[in-house]
């Protein structure tokens, strides 16, 4: 049986195990988090190197994109140089490949037209594959990546602008302690009470699941969710507050939807190829065998007391 373990800085209390067959291969996959802990993150890497088939990196990317200029953020890299034997992804190959596939299938296949419809995706320098798929099928996009990462109320309206703020702060951000970016360890349970119109303004909100959750309002009567990464508990709280439906990326095993960075691990397992050598083509080839859809959730409002 081949092993895949997602290292993550986020919450324990997400932590995941389950058995699956994909393509006919047995696999044990794992998400173990470390609750922010980089030090912990770390030692656990050095523990299971050279133990399973593959690594992904949780709750960090290694990377940052705009455009084609690709950005490494130093502290994913203290992650990423503990595994020394096993190959270890951070997700992007599939955020450039599965999520776009992900928005072209949903038009293709008549489950959901972004044509013309409002698009907040609170993050595009992370998932620019998306980025670029949402606006090719005609979707108004709102980039919320300095709203949602910087804290800064100022939303990006186009792809160009995206790729040149990321330019322009790329330099900078890649150096900047991840806490100050990213919600990890507990601050994943954190909602602050902030940004409210940039949801109630659009229609679909997209992207990273922390990142929505951030500032989720109480109120988000008939939004669609396109994101990846939920828990029960994650779709329980999208349905309190009135999401019409969630749209995971990734597929549901074992009642929950993973990250980019597992399954883009699991198909490095079956490709067989050193990470350095994989290109769009190969995961998209294998990505037509593996044959994944996406998890389409119509939601009920949970009514609470």
């Amino acid at each position: 049986m081949k092993r895949v373990v997602s290292v993550s800085l986020g919450a324990s209390s997400r932590n995941h195990r389950v058995e699956a067959e994909i393509m006919g291969e047995q696999f044990l996959i794992e998400r173990i988090g470390t609750d922010g802990d980089f030090a912990k993150a770390v030692e656990l890497v050095r523990s299971l190197d050279g133990k399973i088939d593959a690594f992904g990196m949780g709750g960090i990317d290694l990377y940052i994109m705009a455009g084609r200029k690709r950005y490494v953020l130093r502290d994913a890299l203290r992650i990423k140089e503990a595994a020394q034997k096993t190959p270890m992804v951070d997700g992007s190959g599939l955020k450039n490949t599965l999520e776009r596939r992900t928005v072209h299938y949903l038009v293709r296949e008549g489950l959901f037209d972004f044509a013309g419809k409002k698009v907040l995706l609170v993050c595009g320098v992370d998932r620019f594959g998306m980025a670029e798929a949402l606006v090719e099928e005609g979707a108004n996009v709102i980039f919320g990546d300095l709203i949602f990462g910087l804290n800064l109320p100022i939303p990006i309206k186009s792809l160009p602008m995206l790729s040149a703020v990321g330019r322009a702060l790329g330099p900078l951000v890649c150096r900047l302690p991840f806490k100050y970016l990213y919600p990890t360890g507990e601050q994943q349970d954190v909602i602050f009470k902030k940004y409210r119109q940039y949801y109630e303004l659009n229609e679909v909100i997209a992207g990273d699941f922390h990142f929505i959750k951030k500032y989720l309002p109480e109120n988000i009567q008939g939004k669609v969710i396109l994101t990846n990464t939920v828990t029960p508990d994650d779709v329980k709280l999208l349905a309190a507050r009135g999401a019409q439906c969630l749209i995971t990326t990734t597929p549901e095993l074992g009642g929950r939807s993973f990250g980019t960075n597992v399954m883009e691990a699991v198909l490095v397992v079956l490709l067989g190829k050193a990470v350095e050598v994989i290109t769009a083509d190969d995961y998209n080839q294998i990505l037509d065998q593996a044959n994944f859809k996406p998890r389409i959730a119509h939601l009920v409002k949970i009514e609470t007391a």
